[in-house]
């Protein structure tokens, strides 16, 4: 490899591991207006899905134009509609966790995600998980365990709702990943973008739905405007560099929420988050490091 290549190649890394940093200062903004709404301002969290992926959607229009009707042509109709109604209750018990439960013990939980995706890839994908992979993943729950004490009398039943939504984003992931083989990645974004709106209504008007005014509006719109900065990050991150290199950068999304809770509503970790923390953020390098050394290996036969 020349000087020019290897220049090349690193500043693609530093800058796929900048955007995933700023994704991850945006999901962290994110997760405090959604607190901040349902939280302190009392808004419905499943009126604040709707109108958090409803905006998102206007301001989603340009790419949408661009796209066309033409991307949403498709041989498997229901697996996307399966996957966005997953992916849709999946925010919901999001949202809703965060009405009830603080943002780093609410971050901490959900990075439980990677565990149910190879729990999943065994049963309905037929994928082999071997001893390696089986004992990561008792790891990580064994992490989250130890995040929500279910044996002391603090612990709450809404501490769950983190874990559902890593559960439901879980399953929505495989469905995603079996599509990536049949679909062009433009099909998958589309039918994402066109249904998740009017599910998440559905889901808001069965609950009982909610009109924003006045600040709840501003900061639903707030709200919409960093979920697409958030995941036009998160694209450009996977887009400029590789998929393994950018993934650990994600993992600072726990110090950051963490830092985002304790600067606005002072928010301080207690118990063993960091001990559980850790826990769940070795099995998951663990296993991206796994799934690397599987991949050479298959490339090289």
């Amino acid at each position: 490899m020349d000087q020019t290549s290897l220049g090349f190649s690193s500043s693609r890394a530093m800058a796929g591991a900048a955007f995933m940093v700023l994704a991850g200062i945006a999901f962290a903004g994110l997760n405090v207006v959604t607190q901040w709404l349902t939280m302190t301002l009392g808004f419905p969290a499943t009126s604040m899905a709707f109108w958090q992926y409803a905006f998102a959607f206007l301001f989603s229009l340009p790419f949408l134009r661009r796209a066309g009707l033409s991307a949403m042509r498709t041989d498997y109709p229901w697996r996307h509609v399966v996957r966005v109604v997953l992916a849709a209750f999946g925010v919901g018990a999001w949202v809703s966790g965060l009405a009830h439960v603080p943002i780093w013990q609410a971050i901490a939980l959900v990075m439980t995600s990677p565990f149910f995706i190879i729990l999943g890839a065994r049963l309905f994908l037929g994928e082999r998980v071997g001893a390696a992979r089986w004992a990561a993943t008792a790891v990580g729950f064994l992490g989250a365990m130890i995040i929500l004490e279910p044996w002391s009398d603090s612990f709450s039943w809404a501490a769950l709702l983190p874990i559902l939504s890593a559960l439901l984003w879980g399953a929505s992931s495989l469905i995603t990943k079996s599509l990536t083989s049949l679909e062009r990645p433009e099909t998958i974004t589309v039918w994402l973008l066109v249904l998740l709106t009017p599910i998440n209504g559905a889901i808001a008007f069965s609950a009982g739905f909610a009109m924003p005014d006045g600040a709840a509006l501003g900061f639903l719109l707030l709200a919409g405007i960093l979920t697409v900065v958030a995941q036009y990050l998160l694209t450009l991150a996977y887009t400029v560099a590789d998929a393994a290199y950018v993934q650990p950068f994600d993992d600072l999304k726990l110090p950051l929420n963490v830092f985002a809770g304790w600067l606005v509503f002072g928010y301080a970790p207690t118990g063993y988050l960091w001990i559980g923390a850790a826990l769940i953020l070795a099995a998951s390098l663990f296993i991206m490091r796994n799934e690397i050394r599987r991949e050479r290996v298959a490339s090289a036969t």
